[in-house]
């Protein structure tokens, strides 16, 4: 009988392994000293067949018509120059804005679904509109429909936290420099006893009235006297010095005080004391500027045609909206919670009001969690600091198209901060964006109550996906 010799295989001394599905595997290989690479691999869009067939659709035949609409919006989002051109009444120049009517922030809203801190900020408008006599009496007016509610989006206007104002409320006015686009917001109310924190006092009132008689006027002299003022210059350099120019403004706040000391010195009236001291003691003056200056860039970013960008994204405090460029619609989910929060003292999750307020745009223009790898402030309100701030801009890279050429990170190699959130990717990944954000009692009016992170729910994301692809059929 012949002997058979089998061939022996030798075996390698050294492996490096790929892991493709659950990472416990990875970490069992790397804990014994090996060099693994694990791949996040996942069902695309959750499992659900028909985003799967969607996805399709739009990374197959209509991928290059997209991608070129893209390409447009991303050098919109990117290269737009807004400038701060003035500040006058609301009533003189947001387009559309109706008598003894209120904007608000967020979404279209009836009264009987509006949260409670927003509540309390629409009566205290409309007291110091002069509509009613007090907060009971705008209570009043407000349930029978005496006073018309309407979303600011609808006017070209942003609204912070739970912010609604009238006609008579001084507004930031930011012109895009390339494009004929013009946004508004109001002036910052600052911290405290405040409307826009879901605050109802007389202090909160007060405050109201104070922009509207001192601080707008006389913030009108200095931005005339200054010149159009370039806002995303002034943001580039505070996300160098620590902002994310959404929670954290101090920096960025301190900048344009700084460059505008001249024309503030140079005011003649005795309000101008007034007006250093609220000055000095509003450390998120900037986030209304820059929310201003980011709704001019999405508004011509927003005139692309058959794009997959998100252009706008805003809370209020009931239901959460987004609406892709090139599109009208706005497609809502529930309000999600703030997570990874830090609270004052005696607060927490329990009595925390969800995410509200349309500053979420700012995550769309490369600021606010898209920069938060580079705010210290951002991770000291993350359980694993700024490894989880880094985590945060690396989780908004992954849903984003591109980055920007303007707000760059020096603690994360000095890359652009990620830019241009693609719902493609945001529905393949079941990834939404995070958002850095204030929080706020839920039903006490005793106002903010913390700061954190609040993710974007999927399901508006999930409705917008749908929609685009429904246009090519």
């Amino acid at each position: 009988m012949t002997e058979r010799h089998e061939a022996q295989i030798p075996l390698p001394g050294e492996v490096a392994v790929v892991n493709i599905g659950l990472p416990l595997f990875a970490d069992a290989v790397r804990d014994q000293a090996t060099p693994v690479q694990q791949v996040d691999w996942r069902i695309p869009a959750d499992g659900r067949a028909d985003l799967v067939d969607d996805l399709e659709v739009l990374y197959g035949r209509r991928s290059s018509d997209i991608d070129a609409a893209n390409a447009e919006v991303l050098r919109r989002l990117d290269e737009s120059v807004p400038l701060l051109v003035g500040v006058e009444a609301a009533s003189e120049v947001v387009p559309g804005l109706a008598d003894r009517t209120l904007l608000h922030c967020g979404p279209e809203i009836d009264w009987d679904d509006v949260c409670d801190p927003l509540r309390r900020s629409m009566r205290a408008a409309a007291v110091a509109e002069g509509w009613a006599r007090n907060v009971r009496e705008a209570n009043r007016l407000l349930s029978d429909g005496a006073i018309a509610l309407e979303p600011a989006y609808r006017h070209d206007t942003v609204l912070p936290m739970a912010s609604a104002i009238g006609a008579s409320a001084p507004v930031f006015v930011v012109d895009n420099r390339d494009a004929d686009t013009r946004a508004f917001a109001p002036i910052n109310q600052g911290p405290g006893e405040t409307a826009w924190f879901g605050r109802e006092t007389k202090e909160a009132i007060a405050r109201l009235e104070f922009l509207r008689d001192i601080a707008g006027p006389m913030l009108r002299h200095v931005v005339e006297a200054a010149g159009p003022i370039d806002l995303f210059a002034l943001a580039a350099q505070g996300v160098q010095i620590g902002d994310d120019v959404h929670m954290r403004t101090q920096g960025t706040t301190s900048l344009f005080i700084r460059d505008q000391l001249p024309q503030l010195a140079a005011l003649s009236d005795d309000g101008r004391i007034a007006l250093a001291e609220f000055l000095r003691g509003n450390h998120l003056f900037f986030l209304n500027l820059a929310m201003a200056a980011a709704k001019a860039t999405a508004m011509w970013a927003e005139q692309v045609e058959g794009s997959s960008i998100v252009t706008m994204m805003c809370r209020n405090g009931t239901t959460y909206g987004v609406r892709l460029a090139g599109s009208d619609r706005v497609f809502v989910a529930p309000s999600p919670p703030v997570e990874d929060a830090m609270y004052y003292p005696d607060y927490g999750p329990d009595t925390s009001a969800p995410d509200i307020g349309d500053s979420a745009i700012l995550e769309l223009v490369g600021l606010g969690g898209a920069a938060a790898a580079g705010s210290p402030a951002v991770a000291g309100f993350l359980p694993g600091g700024l490894a989880d701030a880094t985590a945060m801009t690396e989780h908004m890279a992954s849903i984003c198209a591109s980055e920007s050429t303007r707000f760059k990170l020096p603690t994360w190699n000095y890359r652009g901060t990620p830019l241009g959130v693609d719902v493609r990717r945001v529905v393949e990944l079941h990834r939404t964006p995070k958002v850095t954000t204030g929080i706020l009692h839920i039903d006490s009016g005793v106002g903010q109550i913390g700061a954190g992170v609040a993710t974007a729910p999927i399901e508006c994301f999930q409705s917008a996906l749908h929609s685009l692809a429904a246009r090519g059929v």
